[in-house]
């Protein structure tokens, strides 16, 4: 049988002829099973030139399209692509969605869909654009499951997922934060991380669990926070025995035997209604500079939406100066006027450049952004108000994009060389169901080989190695499901004293750290100057938080690896979280920095102002990661596992025991009101939170102040700017 030509340039075939005989060979290769992923992709360039193809061939394409499964596209095209047939008709009604009204699924979301619906438990692994997470809110709308846990791998996401979900507030109360009491009266809908699972005291009865990115679980992939994700699972299942949907892309296999346990069917599919050219950029290298090739691939680009993959945060921010600079020099005038840019003029500062970048359509992403800049970044971008982003894989994993174009610049996270499964995730950016039929990944190095990816489920596979099977996941694990290979170890951390171990459990960090921090805290309460620094109530002394960190550090809790993030010392973490404390507001910590930085600069040189600029970009670049990843992270998780252990210790030896837990708390709310720090939640700076104080009652729980701003939202947004307005009426 005769292969057919599936590397077609569309600009080079034009008559009736030509496209009638493209269209007769796919049908011909689908009618005979072969070759349906490269049809496929034939028909998903015809759609995307659909109004340069003879008129005359549009029914036989359209028929072409129906028979592939691409009823999401038919029904988006009903106006100029009419379904053949009436048996056509009917076909593409069974692929209508029960439950989510004007919904079609492709007819690989439809198997999935039947899976998820016939009561099963369900792990799927499918490309980023094949609408995996449809299916979740195919599930809420259902109506079918009466509470919910939705666990996801970052608060950007949960953010995205409880605006799309807002629409069943009818049948569902939203829990977002732990202070969050569920409802009698309906459903419960939980959105929440790994962490926030295992600190929820209030769950009802689970009937369904959700796990977004599942790949997480793996020990074998380096993330920090695998741990806590087997532990999250294995909470919700040992105690409630839930269905399960898990679901990430570009997974070949998973721990043999876990899907059997839990009965589970394994859905693996490369079913996609988008496709990717790949260009490889490598071979202009030889005559151009990198730099200079990525700015005239840009300009080149122009409007169309662009995501441009660095390999840190550093390099992020370095290229879209860059390429502002670039800009400038061709005399391109600024041509966005976005409310975010008067926002960061007036409440950060004029000079960081990320607001001049902004009014270029261009922006940075990575995880030292406030929570609230990098979600209208992302907005804006899908809105095709900003057309490139410089990002790192906060933007490839955390968030959901339109991007019709992907480049890959660097082939590192950090400092180690991306795998093939990175690449793929990626990649897969590129192009978007229903916004981009094709999307193009432009490679400034050679891709990684592709290879086989097998999750690991540590808590199921039980391997003896410490490193693949950590004690934190251990020592979580239900006694009669622990293997012999493991048994030892398992009994050696029950000796621990029972008391001391629930403290540990709970605290769901390095068991191996939190001994020695006992040890050191066991010592240090007999020595009377170092009780003082342990004993406080309310807030803390500098003397108080700089011997908590230093504790943290002789624990191994902070250590060189760790240290980074804007940080070089646990003196200078205390002196900045003192700082930040008395002030309450990170632009202090930016001024204190700019004062150290700028002393040596002689006025009214020629290089003032650009040395200020520089200056001010890195001090708030490195406030912003103090504040992201110490002040909201990292200091709450270190200040709680030790007033835990020290609660324990003083109690142990008769002492009257310190209590830190009014102090992480206002840290963790910004130092907003108690009842108002849902609205921080939500996406809401924390300034604009501070304006709505004088609106909302005290006495108000959080659902009566969310309530509250949504029947009054004119008169409590009066004095609140263009942007604060915008993120209110965006998030509530």
């Amino acid at each position: 049988m005769e292969e057919p030509t599936f590397d077609i340039d569309f600009s080079k075939i034009s008559s009736y002829d030509e496209y009638f005989n493209l269209a007769k060979k796919c049908a011909s290769f689908l009618s005979s099973g072969q070759e349906e992923a490269e049809v496929r992709k034939i028909a998903i360039k015809i759609l995307d030139n659909w109004d340069n193809i003879p008129v005359e061939t549009h029914p036989i394409w359209a028929d072409l399209i129906e028979s592939l499964g691409f009823y999401p596209y038919v029904e988006k095209n009903k106006e100029r692509m009419d379904v053949p047939s009436f048996a056509d008709e009917v076909r593409k009604q069974y692929f209508s969605s029960d439950h989510l009204p004007g919904t079609y699924l492709h007819k690989e979301q439809k198997k999935l869909s039947d899976y998820l619906f016939s009561g099963k438990n369900v792990i799927a692994s499918a490309p980023t654009s094949f609408g995996k997470s449809l299916l979740i809110e195919e599930l809420i709308a259902s109506n079918r499951y009466r509470n919910i846990v939705i666990i996801q791998p970052t608060l950007a996401l949960l953010d995205e997922t409880r605006i799309k979900m807002r629409k069943y507030g009818s049948n569902y109360k939203i829990i977002v934060r732990t202070t969050q009491k569920p409802t009698e009266n309906k459903g419960n809908l939980f959105l929440l991380t790994a962490e926030r699972v295992m600190e929820y005291e209030l769950f009802p009865h689970i009937d369904l669990l959700i796990i977004d990115e599942f790949y997480k679980l793996s020990l074998k992939r380096s993330d920090e926070r695998a741990s806590i994700l087997n532990n999250a699972f294995m909470r919700i299942m040992d105690q409630y025995n839930p269905k399960f949907y898990l679901l990430g892309p570009n997974i070949d296999d998973i721990t043999a035997g876990f899907a059997e346990k839990y009965e589970a069917e394994f859905y693996k599919s490369e079913f996609s209604l988008v496709d990717c050219d790949v260009i490889d950029m490598t071979p202009y290298l030889k005559d151009v500079d990198k730099n200079d090739l990525l700015f005239q691939l840009l300009d080149k680009l122009a409007v169309q939406q662009t995501l441009i993959y660095c390999s840190s945060p550093a390099k992020a921010r370095k290229y879209a100066k860059m390429y502002l600079k670039h800009l400038e020099c061709q005399g391109v005038k600024p041509e966005t006027n976005l409310s975010l840019i008067q926002w960061i003029e007036k409440n950060v500062s004029p000079h960081w450049s990320l607001a001049n970048e902004l009014s270029y359509g261009i922006a940075i992403h990575d995880g030292s952004l406030q929570k609230h800049i990098g979600s209208s970044i992302i907005r804006y971008f899908n809105k095709g108000l900003i057309r490139c982003i410089f990002c790192t894989t906060t933007i490839i994993e955390g968030v959901n994009t339109s991007a019709k174009n992907v480049i890959l610049f660097e082939n590192k996270k950090g400092l180690i060389p991306i795998d093939y499964f990175d690449y793929s995730n990626i990649k897969g950016r590129s192009g978007r169901l229903m916004e981009h039929y094709v999307g193009n990944i432009y490679n400034f190095s050679s891709p990684p080989k592709r290879e086989r990816v097998v999750i690991d489920i540590p808590f199921f596979e039980q391997n003896p190695d410490p490193k693949l099977l950590p004690d934190e996941i251990l020592v979580n694990i239900r006694e009669e499901d622990v293997r012999d290979c493991v048994s030892d170890r398992y009994r050696d951390l029950y000796k621990t004293d029972s008391e001391l171990l629930s403290i540990i459990k709970k605290n769901g960090v390095s068991i191996i750290n939190q001994k020695k921090m006992v040890s050191i805290l066991e010592k240090d309460i007999n020595k009377s100057t170092e009780y003082e620094k342990i004993y406080w109530k309310t807030s803390p002394s500098y003397e108080n938080t700089l011997y908590i960190l230093n504790l943290a550090e002789q624990s191994g809790f902070i250590t060189g690896r760790s240290i980074g993030h804007g940080i070089v010392s646990t003196k200078q973490l205390a002196y900045n979280l003192n700082l930040y404390r008395k002030y309450k507001n990170i632009l202090f910590i930016v001024e204190n920095m700019m004062k150290q930085r700028v002393r040596r600069v002689t006025p009214d040189t020629k290089g003032v102002k650009k040395s200020y600029v520089k200056s001010y970009d890195i001090a708030v670049e490195n406030a912003f990661h103090i504040y992201r990843h110490w002040f909201q992270f990292k200091i709450p998780k270190i200040f709680s596992v030790v007033d835990s252990l020290q609660k324990y210790v003083c109690e142990k030896a008769g002492k009257d025991p310190g209590s830190y837990g009014y102090f992480i708390e206002r840290l963790e709310n910004d130092f907003t009101r108690k009842n108002l720090s849902i609205l921080l939640e939500y996406g809401i700076p924390s300034n604009a939170v501070r304006e709505l104080e004088a609106y909302i009652p005290e006495s108000y729980d959080e659902d009566e102040v969310l309530q509250f701003i949504k029947d009054n939202k004119e008169n409590v947004c009066s004095n609140l700017s263009e942007y604060e307005k915008e993120r209110l009426n965006y998030c509530m």
